[in-house]
């Protein structure tokens, strides 16, 4: 006798960092079928010397719109498929002038089958003590694939936070980095300026008691 059906969680992952250019928009396409889940979640983890923003679209096969986001650093978004075909994911920096974005994405599409009641099995003894060896042998097995499905799915939402946890992390260096480039090159053209002024100033007081030079003429004529 045939066991009953295995019930499996198929997945696919894609992880990708994308730059995507002043006044641009990226695009990117996955065919998904009907029944399946889009996970999709995005971070903006370098602006350049702008704001960590990014705008997007998510598209169905024939172009209607599914969800917008506009100029938000991150989001996360999940799409049950009705419509099978090529679905289409925008980043667009359009709105900006001048400043390249640096975006990491992990996508993640899923089929989940029916929900099983192992658990409801495990506990009617009485109900199954009128199986056969292999048709017992069967049930267990699959409980134990579908527990498995439930473990590789849960790992698969640990690791999407751990990859995010990561962009945090770059985010957070990229900007630091900025920071500091921004106080150094501030404080170099302040230390510039101080000097400057130093020179200006010992070169007036000395044009002003040198009685042989140019600037004392100068002010003679001024009247200083």
């Amino acid at each position: 006798m045939t066991g009953p059906q295995l019930d499996l969680v198929l997945a696919y992952e894609k992880e990708m960092t994308v730059y995507v250019d002043a006044g641009k928009i990226e695009c990117l396409y996955h065919s998904v079928k009907q029944g399946e889940t889009i996970d999709f979640e995005y971070q903006v983890i370098d602006g350049g010397h702008g704001d960590l923003d990014i705008s997007f679209a998510l598209m169905d096969p024939v172009g209607l719109l599914i969800v917008s986001d506009y100029k938000k650093p991150e989001n996360i978004h999940r799409h049950t498929v009705e419509k099978e075909g090529d679905y289409r994911f925008c980043f667009d920096n359009s709105f900006s002038m001048f400043n390249r974005k640096t975006v990491f994405f992990e996508l993640i599409v899923e089929r989940e089958g029916e929900p099983n009641h192992g658990d409801q099995q495990w506990n009617e003894v009485d109900e199954m003590a009128g199986l056969s060896p292999d048709e017992y042998y069967d049930m267990k097995v699959q409980d134990i694939m579908d527990f498995t499905g439930r473990i590789r799915l849960q790992l698969t939402k640990a690791r999407q936070m751990q990859d995010m946890l990561r962009s945090h992390e770059a985010r957070d260096r990229n900007l630091a980095e900025a920071n500091f480039q921004k106080v150094n090159n501030w404080s170099l053209i302040q230390i510039s300026a101080m000097v400057g002024v130093g020179f200006i100033q010992v070169f007036m007081l000395r044009s002003i008691f040198s009685t042989n030079g140019r600037m004392y003429l100068l002010w003679r004529k001024l009247g200083i």
